[in-house]
């Protein structure tokens, strides 16, 4: 079953079960998946879909930092509840021992020395890790292995 698929059946099933939080969640993750086709011009796959959630979950968890730092705790508990059913769409997210595994094959295959490389091997990690590696956890190992 795709994505998008799974997205509708758990949309009918928020509506029957009248959780609210859980559909209008999903229901601003379809928009914002059907904005992305429509800025594209064509239907997505799964992992173009990969990325649109990993982009809302990266939002959620800035805003709620956002909203923790300035004591805004109520508006900060409704992105986090938002960013955990966001989460259970994403594939199951790596270890930091697993990323800097890739990490470390990554600068070996590219031949990377230095910062200066970090061009080089940001995006391939990124590709490999496509949705199950938070992209700050990725940089700061790219940068401590590159530094170190």
């Amino acid at each position: 079953m795709s994505l998008k698929d799974q997205l509708m059946q758990d949309m009918k099933e928020a509506m029957k079960g009248k959780q609210a939080d859980r559909l209008g969640t999903i229901r601003q993750l379809r928009s914002a998946i059907k904005n992305k086709e429509i800025e594209l011009g064509q239907d997505l796959d799964d992992n173009a879909i990969l990325g649109v959630i990993g982009t809302a979950v990266k939002q959620r968890r800035e805003a709620a930092q956002m909203y923790n730092e300035n004591d805004r705790l109520e508006l900060a508990a409704k992105e986090e509840a938002e960013l955990a059913i966001l989460q259970g769409y994403l594939p199951a997210q790596l270890s930091e021992e697993d990323i800097r595994s890739i990490v470390v094959e990554v600068i070996t295959e590219t031949g990377a020395t230095s910062m200066k490389d970090m061009g080089q091997v940001m995006p391939q990690v990124m590709g490999r890790t496509k949705g199950s590696a938070d992209g700050k956890v990725v940089n700061q190992l790219v940068r401590e292995l590159l530094a170190g």
